[in-house]
């Protein structure tokens, strides 16, 4: 699959994608002229890429989370581990970002 079929299946710019690679996020192969040749299952892993950049995952742990994909099933428990603590991350703000919201409407219930 080229950078533009996997940029119009993963609502991805090809630039992104780019500096994926360029990151060590994604590993692509490539074909016999040097083009980029994305597997099927590319799609599903720049999506979650997607999701843990979109939830606040730092890039050194998103990178740190591929390279351990990249090397296999035998690194399982550190990779959850990872999503774990990004997890409690994700519950944490979502809870700091309620009490704003809840501190917001009493601020303009008493005063507004």
């Amino acid at each position: 699959m080229t950078i533009g079929e996997i940029s119009e299946k993963t609502n991805l710019p090809e630039s992104t994608l780019r500096y994926y690679e360029k990151k060590g996020l994604i590993r692509v192969s490539r074909d016999q002229n040097g083009r980029r040749d994305y597997e099927e299952s590319d799609i599903e892993w720049i999506k979650f890429i997607r999701r843990l950049k979109e939830t606040g995952m730092p890039l050194k742990d998103i990178q740190l989370y591929s390279d351990l994909r990249y090397l296999g099933k035998s690194t399982m428990p550190e990779r959850l581990n990872i999503l774990q603590s990004h997890r409690q991350y994700v519950l944490d703000q979502k809870m700091k970002w309620e009490e704003h919201i809840t501190q917001e409407y009493m601020v303009m219930y008493l005063y507004g």
